[in-house]
Parts: structure tokens; sequence; C-alpha cells
């Protein structure tokens, strides 16, 4: 990735989140007891955004690090937890590179939202997860999320409405396009008599799903990978899960 693809969008990213430092409680819950039931002290987001999930690492007694390779929302990330008080670390990096700044001192490492699949090819997946194994401690986990299921990749779902509030919507118009896709997100600002529209595009080149995952990430050494479809544990369902949850273990 050359160029920065979220360079102005980063500042409106989180519209569709609440409030920066709250979290559904499923997703608290979720991260603390993953985290206590296998040893997690120190964790590294290496395409941690905006610095959402550093808040909440923190705040679940962490010591975190985040990464991106998006000057523009390492920005909006130091930005929001400046705000909120919180120190964690930041550094620009490519998670294909991780090994060439770190040895295997991290108890977990995450990449989440989907980030993974800003790669072109499984070639480049491979890369990527052989660089956040060879950072991990032996016992260490690596997490992986991703809002598209093989539910959705079915169905096909072109327009999804994430946001709608009085002042402000987000629609998502979802081009599919063979093995990958084209997310559009479309913003519609109200208020004051006045109305505007944004339109942010980003390109998913090669859709992964859990037998993608599983497979891909046996191949970069870990030894067990678990799929949910929720915060709550729940097995992953190919048929009807919302949500995919990776947690692999070298």
């Amino acid at each position: 990735m050359s160029t920065d693809p979220y360079a102005g969008f980063a500042e409106r990213y989180d519209r569709f989140q609440v409030e920066f430092g709250h979290r559904d409680a499923a997703v608290v819950d979720f991260y603390r007891t993953l985290f206590a039931e296998n040893g997690v002290r120190r964790v590294l987001d290496c395409a941690c955004g905006t610095g959402r999930d550093l808040h909440l690492f923190h705040a679940l007694g962490c010591e975190a690090i985040g990464s991106d390779i998006s000057e523009s929302m390492l920005a909006q990330a130091r930005e929001n937890l400046q705000s909120a008080n919180v120190y964690a670390p930041l550094y620009r990096r490519d998670y294909r590179e991780l090994t060439t700044f770190y040895g295997r001192e991290f108890d977990a490492v995450v990449c989440l939202s989907g980030s993974i699949l800003h790669m072109p090819d499984e070639t480049e997946v491979m890369r990527a997860l052989r660089s956040m194994h060879g950072v991990l401690r032996p016992g260490g986990i690596l997490v992986l999320t991703q809002g598209t299921t093989d539910r959705q990749w079915r169905e096909k779902r072109r327009f999804i409405l994430a946001v709608n509030e009085p002042d402000f919507s987000r629609l998502f118009v979802i081009d599919y396009l063979g093995h990958g896709a084209l997310y559009n997100v479309v913003d519609i600002f109200r208020g004051a008599g006045k109305e505007d529209m944004k339109v942010w595009s980003i390109a998913y080149p090669h859709m992964l799903l859990r037998d993608d995952y599983t497979r891909l990430l046996q191949e970069a050494g870990f030894q067990s990978v678990v799929c949910y479809g929720n915060y709550d544990f729940e097995p992953y369902d190919v048929e009807a899960s919302r949500r995919l949850i990776v947690v692999a273990r070298p």
C-alpha cells in the first residue's frame, strides 16, 4: 500500500461507533475472558486504526502497543488517546514486517475489523500471518475479526445501513467483484438546514472466510485455530453467523 487510503476519511471513521472509550459490554467481556485465560499482559494491535481497541486493552490492564501503515489513522489515534488520557505507543509499521522491529515478545497480537483483507492475494496474507506468528511468545494468541462472513458472502447483500441518526447516516454499498469486494461508504450529514454527502471507498482484493483462515493460519505455523460467530464465544456457523472472530495459537 504505497498511498494512504484512509487520508480524508480517518477523522470521520469512528462515526459508526459509539463514543470513543465506550464499548459494547459483550466485546469487553470477550477480551477480558480471552486475555485472562491466555495470560495476556502485553498486546500488539498491528492495525490499530484510530486507537479504539488500544483504549479497551489499556482499560483491561494490558500494556498496549499500536501500529498501523496509515499515518492519517495514527494521527487520529494519537488525538483520540490523548483526549482520553490513555498512553499507548504508536508506530507506523507494515504488519508484514513486524519481525524487523520485534522479537517474540507479545502475549497477543490482534488484527481487527477486517484489516488483513487489505492484502492483495494469499502470498501477502501469508507474509502477514507469518510476521504476526513471529512476534508471539510461545503460548501467545493471534486474534483476527471481520464483519464479512460466509453468510454475507453467500447472500451478497449490497446495501447495509450501519448508522441512522437524526444528524448522520452511514450506508455501506458493496460491489462484489470475483474473489474480492469494493466497500463504498456513503456518509450523509444533516442539520442546521443543510445536508451534505461524502463518499469513501476501500477495496478488499481477496476475501477470506472461515476455511481460508483455517488453512492459511495452519500453513503459517499456527497449531490451533478456533472460530467464533459472536463475542459470546458461540461457535462460528457458516450458515448463520454475522461476525467472524478467529483465535489462533502457535
